[in-house]
């Protein structure tokens, strides 16, 4: 017998050594760590169809990773004599057999063992192997026949397989079911503890196959006409056709052509070639790509129709993402891209990439809108992964823009229309060192017309891929769940009933608290780099330069206040002191380096003064609540507590909805008294008697720290001081929000050239109508029946604050601008 394992098992090595002659695998999870494997509880594989090559590739990738031996015996009485078995084992005669969900006799000599051992336990990890990943296509009969699928392939289809897709082909270990918790309750009945291992065994499988080859996909062209034979859009045809009178014919035609624009090609063969492309890409103009807390999208997107939320920075965000994900074994989703990305050449390409084309506007379209909305509903109901922005467009100046309500909405309705499927948000930052377009961004925050994408502007972007753009960063944030926000919002919303537009009431109420944790979750994933750190650092600095020492002391001692008071558990900090921060920033050419013999002078020149502001921005929220505590001593050498707590709380709601903080207001105390316990920790401020806190001493390090701490936030500050005083100058009831917005606008850029900021935003129309939104959501001023806003004893109390925040000398400013008299 043991002559004959002998034999057996060298014939099994070298079968095993042949085919990875040929084979190569990208694997996951595969160490004791990933899977936390306890070393005193034997191991047992898993694979889902019976097959030698599977198993193959089981013991190659268990011996290269040093796990516990897929060969080695278990300690199972007649049981397999191996640590692994098949879920499924081939049934019928010997040329026409099929995988059948019948046990294998390991399968039943293992929860024999559990229930005979009850003291015993085993730990069975699942293991996942797919030959090139793709999912089904629409017409090519050699695709079908040489894919690994939803379907099992033959034997001679599974030699054909690994001939075509050995090469790329994904492993997938997964953290370890226990034996005895599975069968604890079926003690007595052998048969019952089958079935639920096999059950559980069977769910576990078909989740991880829809992770990572996606729903099975449908013919494009049956999904578009079966898009055009809906009942909303034969509605939205007769009703165009009688509004423009024309025959439905026609129009019907013309709801085939929107669904043809709109609909994604989505390609494996595409999705590939990306791969490769993208591979090299990457490898030529970053240093690096990080990704951290993927654990999320992967647990997501087995159960749920996964929406990927990432922030806008730059055009890359659409490849990066979709490469992250494929490389981590999940399904690329499909991209709602704005109808300017179908150009020639590119848009046929985005979209066997996966890319969905929406037009800007289409609500004057209603026929257009009911087949994008019919579109979007079968992604959701079907568990496709779909990516959109919620920003719109890329953000400019490096912050989180205000959400756009559009494509939330279009979610919020289909869920409401069909809930059986959950969807859940997945936020993601994207973080780069050195965005791409960063120079471009520039020219447009100067007025300079936004340039319209074209292939020659591509060819000319491509010029760019000789430069460094140093590394990137993709941090997954913790998944929203809908359902979660709609029980927050409207408890009663599975029963109730809803028109065929399915607009309640509320859904303006629900899809606003929605976007608000997409962007805080967003921001609560941040990756701070050290870009974003020595930027922070020299744009508090009055000159925009500084002594290196003086700058590396300052970057690691506002890198130690991070970790003194975590923002968040997905917030990732840059490796490293404020010495090689600074050093990395000047190989990237983003400072300068002047030479003195009382020490070097490092500082932001030209253009950099501007474009380091998007870095800062990038990071701005982390600093803001301690930034704020800090600016509260501009003018006074101490104040109590209470009147910290007090005075930062009134404008903390104002900053939160500003730079999305992911904070409650009704958590904003607690959060401030720890911060200002940190600050006393740190030796920025100092405790006094009666609960007072103080500010350092004039001339000392610790001064100079909060001083330019404070600046973090100061513009900030200004910009509501502005926009409050040219409201208290015209007087209540004389101004409308859209005047108001106007001249706060204009006032800031003067103010901004005038006095030489920096900071682009500062006068971003858009921030000041937020304001003015977040004062009357908050009831300092309201409108009248003439759209005029008015106010009371309210608002002044909000101006004297916000006066209090501001030095001698940035209110003299303001009032030498603005001219108020304030």
């Amino acid at each position: 017998m043991r002559l004959y394992q002998g034999i057996r098992s060298l014939i099994l090595t070298l079968f095993r050594k042949i085919l990875f002659l040929w084979v190569r695998t990208d694997v996951s999870g595969n160490s004791i760590e990933a899977l936390g494997l306890s070393p005193e509880k034997p191991v047992c594989y898993v694979l889902q169809y019976s097959s030698l090559s599977s198993r193959l590739v089981l013991e190659q990738e268990v011996i290269r990773a040093n796990l516990p031996g897929a060969t080695t015996s278990l300690p199972v009485k007649n049981g397999p004599s191996h640590s692994f078995f098949f879920l499924y084992r081939r049934v019928g005669r010997s040329f026409r057999k099929r995988q059948a969900p019948v046990p294998t006799p390991e399968f039943q000599a293992l929860v024999r063992y559990g229930l005979e051992n009850p003291e015993k336990d085993v730990q069975i990890v699942p293991v996942s192997l797919f030959w090139g990943r793709s999912p089904d296509k629409e017409k090519s009969l050699v695709k079908l026949l040489l894919s690994d699928t939803w379907s099992v392939a033959g034997r001679l289809q599974k030699f054909l397989i690994i001939l075509v897709h050995g090469r790329n082909t994904y492993v997938q270990f997964n953290k370890p079911f226990p034996l005895k918790q599975i069968i604890e309750e079926y003690r007595h009945s052998e048969e019952r503890a089958n079935r639920k291992l096999a059950r559980i065994l069977r769910t576990h499988f078909r989740k991880v196959r829809q992770a990572v080859l996606g729903p099975d996909l449908s013919h494009r062209r049956t999904l578009v006409e079966g898009l055009v034979r809906t009942q909303a859009v034969k509605e939205a045809i007769r009703e165009t056709a009688v509004k423009e009178d024309i025959a439905p014919e026609k129009v019907r035609a013309r709801a085939y052509k929107y669904a043809d624009e709109i609909a994604a090609s989505m390609s494996i063969v595409t999705i590939r070639i990306f791969e490769v492309l993208l591979a090299w890409l990457w490898n030529r103009i970053y240093k690096g790509i990080a990704v951290n807390n993927i654990r999320v999208a992967k647990e997501t997107a087995q159960n749920n129709t996964v929406i990927y939320v990432p922030c806008h920075r730059s055009h890359i965000d659409y490849l990066l993402l979709s490469y992250v994900l494929y490389k981590n074994g999940l399904m690329p989703p499909h991209i709602a891209a704005g109808i300017n990305l179908n150009m020639p050449i590119l848009g046929p390409i985005l979209r066997r990439g996966g890319a969905f084309f929406m037009r800007r506007s289409f609500r004057d379209n209603p026929l257009y809108s009911t087949v994008f909305n019919e579109y979007m509903h079968v992604m959701f109901t079907r568990g496709y992964s779909v990516e959109y922005f919620v920003e719109g467009g890329r953000s400019r100046t490096g912050r989180m823009l205000q959400p756009r309500p559009g494509m939330l909405a279009m979610t919020v309705r289909s869920f409401l229309r069909d809930h059986r499927k959950p969807i859940v948000f997945v936020p993601v930052y994207i973080g780069y060192e050195k965005v791409m377009e960063g120079r471009s961004y520039l020219g447009e925050l100067r007025g300079k017309k936004k340039q319209k994408e074209s292939v020659f502007g591509l060819a000319k972007s491509a010029r760019n891929l000789g430069s460094s753009f140093g590394k990137v960063a993709l941090n997954f944030g913790e998944a929203i769940h809908l359902s979660e926000v709609l029980d927050d919002v409207r408890d009663s919303w599975r029963d109730e009933a809803y028109s065929s537009e399915y607009r309640p009431a509320w859904l303006n109420e629900a899809v606003g608290e929605l976007s608000q944790r997409v962007a805080s979750s967003i921001n609560a994933s941040v990756a701070v780099n050290p870009i974003g750190m020595i930027a922070t650092v020299l744009l508090g600095a009055e000159r925009l330069a500084m002594d290196e020492g003086q700058l590396v002391r300052l970057a690691d001692q506002y890198g130690d206040l991070l970790k003194a008071f975590p923002y968040a558990d997905t917030v990732t900090l840059p490796e490293g002191s404020g010495k090689d921060w600074v050093t990395y920033c000047e190989s990237m050419g983003l400072v300068s380096r002047q030479p003195q013999k009382l020490g070097d002078i490092i500082g932001l020149e030209g253009s950099n003064a501007i474009l380091m502001t998007y870095y800062r921005n990038n990071i701005q929220h982390l600093f803001a609540l301690p930034a704020l505590v800090a600016s509260l001593f501009e003018n006074k050498s101490s104040l109590a507590r209470e009147r910290i707590v007090h005075l930062a709380g009134v404008a903390y709601p104002y900053i939160q909805s500003e730079l999305f903080l992911k904070y409650q207001p009704e958590e904003a105390e607690a959060v401030i008294n720890q911060w200002i316990d940190v600050l006393v920790e740190q030796g920025l401020l100092v405790a006094q008697e009666n609960d007072r806190i103080a500010r350092p001493e004039e001339g000392t390090e610790a001064m100079l720290r909060l001083r330019i701490l404070s600046r973090f936030i100061i513009q900030t500050v200004e910009r509501y001081h502005i926009a409050l005083g040219i409201l208290r100058k015209n007087g209540s009831g004389t101004i409308t929000a859209a005047e108001l917005e106007e001249q706060c606008t204009l006032l800031a850029e003067r103010m901004s050239i005038l006095f030489g900021l920096n900071a682009p935003e500062f006068f971003d129309k858009s921030l000041f109508r937020n304001f003015i939104a977040n004062m009357q959501k908050n009831g300092v001023i309201t409108t009248d029946d003439n759209e005029l806003l008015c106010y009371g004893e309210g608002l002044d109390e909000v101006a004297d604050d916000a006066r209090l925040v501001l030095s001698v000398e940035k209110r003299q400013a303001i009032q030498q601008v603005t001219m108020l008299g304030v």
